[in-house]
């Protein structure tokens, strides 16, 4: 057993399961999960050789509790588990809009709360994932909570204000890359490109800028300065983007993404 303790996941959809393999990567081998689908958890429970239970049982002598339900049925699932939750406990959520005064709220006294917010890259373990420390949450919960996510990519620490904002950067932003491959697939098919070839091209080059955003550090507009040759044929698309104002129109998307994550934070 390693010295991460127990950990148990309560809700095991997609990203629960996600965030379970990536646990399996950071060390954690005494794992326990539970859904409200008990078919489901027996079925993650077999492939990541950990134990399926109740949400209230599955948290009995828990170390670590991932909290991956939906926001709708927070309430529900904090309820199951408050009565059997282990003092000294760390209790981390990835619910979209979920504070940690929320949490706090319908929990035992003194519990350490982590919020955090990944994203869907997650699935292959390039995600990444902003926590934030709720009132009784101390450094070493924080690095706990880090361990855990970071089998599923990189982790950063940001205060709770920030977590709407992250939601419409990071926790949103696959989908925008998603949307603008989807455009770039169907203009490239409007071209002449089979679909198959242009999903291909279009993948590879995200993944291929992404790498070199990554790798080197550099500003983006650096990056796409280095491509645009003057009067080429990237300066002439840049040129239509700007004209149809669609760095205007990602601002203001990623303005309702954080609005929205706000909404849910008030329900």
């Amino acid at each position: 057993m390693s010295d991460l303790g127990r950990l148990a996941v309560i809700g095991v959809g997609v990203m629960g399961e996600a965030l379970l393999a990536g646990a399996g990567r950071a060390g954690f081998d005494d794992v326990v999960v539970a859904d409200a689908a008990s078919g489901r958890a027996q079925q993650v429970a077999q492939q990541y050789d950990a134990t399926a239970a109740s949400s209230a049982d599955a948290v009995t002598d828990a170390d670590v509790v991932l909290l991956a339900v939906k926001p709708q049925y927070m309430a529900q699932a904090l309820e199951q588990i408050a009565p059997g939750l282990s003092a000294g406990a760390v209790v981390v959520s990835v619910a979209a809009g979920v504070t940690t005064t929320y949490l706090e709220g319908r929990l035992p006294d003194g519990v350490a709360v982590v919020r955090a917010m990944p994203n869907t890259p997650a699935l292959i373990g390039e995600g990444v994932t902003a926590i934030s420390a709720g009132t009784h949450a101390d450094d070493a919960d924080l690095d706990i909570a880090e361990r855990l996510l970071r089998g599923a990519g990189t982790v950063v620490t940001v205060p709770e204000s920030l977590q709407d904002a992250v939601t419409a950067v990071s926790g949103s932003g696959p989908a925008y890359l998603f949307y603008l491959a989807e455009a770039m697939v169907d203009a490239g098919v409007g071209l002449g490109v089979p679909r198959a070839t242009a999903t291909q091209l279009v993948a590879q080059t995200l993944r291929g800028a992404a790498g070199l955003l990554s790798q080197e550090e550099a500003h983006p507009t650096l990056l796409r300065e280095r491509v645009t040759s003057p009067g080429g044929t990237t300066a002439a698309a840049i040129a239509a983007l700007d004209a149809g104002a669609v760095r205007a129109d990602v601002a203001e998307a990623m303005r309702a993404a954080a609005r929205r994550s706000q909404e849910l934070s008030g329900q």
